[in-house]
């Protein structure tokens, strides 16, 4: 008579089999097998082995750009040349510019740019060539030259003829078929130049400081927006100038320029457009106005009303 709690011998050939035939006793099997079906569980990874691949953030115009590119996919900006200041202080190698009505900046790297409707630098207006110029830069002195283009180019309102060569010292107003950028340059007294001062002691002003006056005021829905003397973005977006948080309003809308000889207002692409009274406004379009004219985008209507002097 068989024991149930025994174990038993079973012989089989010329191996010998333990059977337990006791179902409460536990049973050691062997190891398992590699099966490729099976799900196996194994360790968590370590924090250690976790790589966190960030994109790159181009320093002029905010753009996140793919791990590994020399240039920014939207300015063109070289990173190996140009690279943001960095946590022991070294400064930021700073590069001229091509500077928009509406504010945004163009880089120019050194050696040849080419400026137009599909050039390094696009400007995208219908009276741009595909390559209109060029601006080459070498050792830090700054050339244009036109490349043939069916409007022509200007430097301070003078018409460069095809292939002509004229030096950029820095300020210069250069048209493009009538699209006007500046050149500004580092250092320049516009730009981001340092002002060092002799020695460290704080230095006494002879009078008290002067409330200054904005030249003109921009007025909406019972707000008051001072204006500086020159170009005065506005928009929805913050960073703007002037800031006006209306779902009419694009995030970079237009440009309000006070010069010397007048007021001047410009549409930079706005999605609902810009009517002077009841005229809408070309895009890129640099349009004088005067204070009894009104300003309508959608339901918002913006008056302009110049400061009064003593």
């Amino acid at each position: 008579m068989s024991d149930a709690n025994r174990t038993q011998m079973m012989g089989g050939g010329n191996r010998t089999q333990m059977l337990n035939t006791d179902p409460n006793r536990t049973m050691m099997a062997g190891a398992p097998s590699m099966d490729p079906n099976k799900t196996m569980m194994g360790v968590a990874p370590t924090i250690n082995a976790t790589v966190t691949i960030k994109p790159v953030q181009c320093p002029v115009c905010k753009t996140f750009n793919p791990v590994g590119v020399m240039f920014c996919v939207d300015c063109g900006l070289i990173f190996d040349r140009a690279l943001p200041a960095d946590a022991f202080g070294a400064p930021a190698v700073q590069l001229p510019m091509l500077v928009e009505q509406s504010g945004r900046e163009h880089p120019l790297r050194p050696g040849a740019t080419v400026i137009g409707r599909e050039g390094d630098i696009a400007l995208m207006d219908s009276r741009i060539s595909r390559r209109h110029a060029q601006i080459t830069s070498t050792d830090g002195a700054l050339t244009v030259e036109d490349l043939g283009s069916s409007n022509g180019t200007s430097v301070n309102g003078r018409k460069l003829s095809v292939g002509e060569k004229a030096p950029l010292a820095g300020g210069e107003k250069i048209s493009f078929a009538g699209l006007e950028v500046a050149v500004s340059l580092p250092g320049a007294a516009s730009g981001n130049a340092t002002q060092a001062f002799a020695g460290n002691k704080t230095a006494a002003i002879t009078s008290a400081p002067s409330k200054v006056t904005a030249p003109a005021i921009l007025t909406w829905n019972g707000q008051e927006f001072p204006l500086k003397l020159g170009v005065n973005t506005f928009g929805r977006k913050a960073d703007n100038d002037v800031a006006i948080t209306d779902p009419y309003i694009s995030g970079r809308h237009g440009v309000i320029e006070i010069a010397e000889d007048g007021i001047y207002i410009t549409d930079t692409g706005s999605t609902n457009g810009t009517n002077l009274n009841d005229s809408r406004l070309a895009v890129n379009m640099r349009t004088v106005m005067t204070e009894e004219d009104t300003i309508n985008i959608g339901a918002i209507k913006l008056n302009i009303k110049r400061a009064v002097t003593a």
